[in-house]
């Protein structure tokens, strides 16, 4: 696995993303589902983490965890539609995990894909880095 760096910014090349902010890691027919380095550096301290319940049915786009910060709280998009298979419940106890290892132990949700032609709208690792780039100039 390589790595991009934009700025400060850690891109996985592994992995696949969203224009909100979330990793997707495909294996088979499941995605496990995260926010980036770029969106946890945005939130700061991650301080709790709230699931959609595990076997509820997703939409693409549809809302499937909160994530209180010291900033705010934010909402978690899911790129795909499927079925919630497993939450991470560790984040329940320590949800710092997102901010010390977004992309590993710090994931949030896996879901059993039920449209694969879904992934094929997700951004690719360099896509990704262009948009925090140009996110990233502007401020």
């Amino acid at each position: 696995m390589s790595l991009i760096t934009v700025k400060n910014y850690t891109v996985r090349s592994d992995l696949l993303y969203t224009e909100t902010d979330e990793w997707v890691k495909i294996e088979g027919d499941v995605a496990t589902i995260g926010i980036t380095d770029y969106a946890q550096k945005q939130l700061r301290d991650v301080v709790g983490v709230d699931f959609v319940e595990k076997g509820k049915k997703v939409k693409k786009g549809d809302a499937v965890a909160t994530l209180d910060s010291v900033k705010a709280a934010s909402d978690v998009y899911t790129p795909l539609s499927g079925e919630v298979i497993e939450v991470n419940e560790t984040l329940l106890e320590a949800p710092q995990l997102i901010n010390n290892d977004p992309y590993e132990n710090g994931w949030i949700i896996k879901i059993k894909v039920e449209d694969k032609e879904e992934i094929r709208e997700l951004l690719t690792p360099q896509k990704y880095a262009e948009l925090i780039s140009s996110r990233v100039e502007k401020k």
